[in-house]
């Protein structure tokens, strides 16, 4: 794939708009709310959607992975990167495969990619403990991903409506007519 220095730059603001999203999110008190282990918005999936939509799969591919990287990096957690991008892998191929279903909105794409990241999540764990036992777990999380999903799904399509007349909106058709 070759990116023109427009497409890099953009791919390398959204990058760091995402690690900047994913470090903040460790900061909100959600465990107050959801007393659940493992349990987090995804605030940086609202870069992926973005990105999806509006420069393609390819190049969403392209931040999510360095997202996923350089997060690890700086965290110094390289264990988490494996959970990371599984579960960013399997929601990237979940919503590339479901933004071209008839009828579905950009809330069943969100949706559908959350479910799929806690998958990949849950087989980073199988992986890890070199078990099943966290299977017992997805049915709980795949709860939570219809409510995730759906706020990822919100703000993205808040996001696409207050950029609608952007010329980067217009060069891929995007997500507003389907909502």
């Amino acid at each position: 794939m070759k990116l023109t220095t427009r497409q890099l730059t953009l791919c390398a603001v959204l990058t760091a708009l995402a690690l900047a999203m994913s470090y903040v999110e460790n900061f909100l008190p959600l465990s107050l709310l959801i007393p659940l282990p493992g349990v987090k918005l995804g605030l940086a999936n609202l870069v992926t959607v973005f990105a999806l939509y509006a420069l393609g799969a390819g190049q969403a591919l392209l931040i999510l992975v360095a997202r996923c990287t350089l997060g690890a990096m700086f965290a110094g957690n390289f264990n988490a990167l494996l959970y990371s991008l599984l579960g960013g892998l399997a929601a990237m191929a979940a919503m590339a495969l479901l933004r071209h279903g008839k009828g579905l909105s950009l809330y069943g794409v969100s949706m559908g990619g959350a479910a799929a990241h806690n998958c990949g999540q849950i087989a980073a764990a199988v992986i890890t403990l070199g078990n099943g036992a966290p299977l017992c777990y997805l049915p709980v999380l795949l709860v939570v991903s219809v409510f995730t999903g759906t706020l990822t799904g919100y703000l993205s399509g808040l996001l696409f409506r207050a950029l609608r007349h952007t010329h980067l909106m217009e060069e891929r058709g995007m997500p507003h007519e389907k909502q």
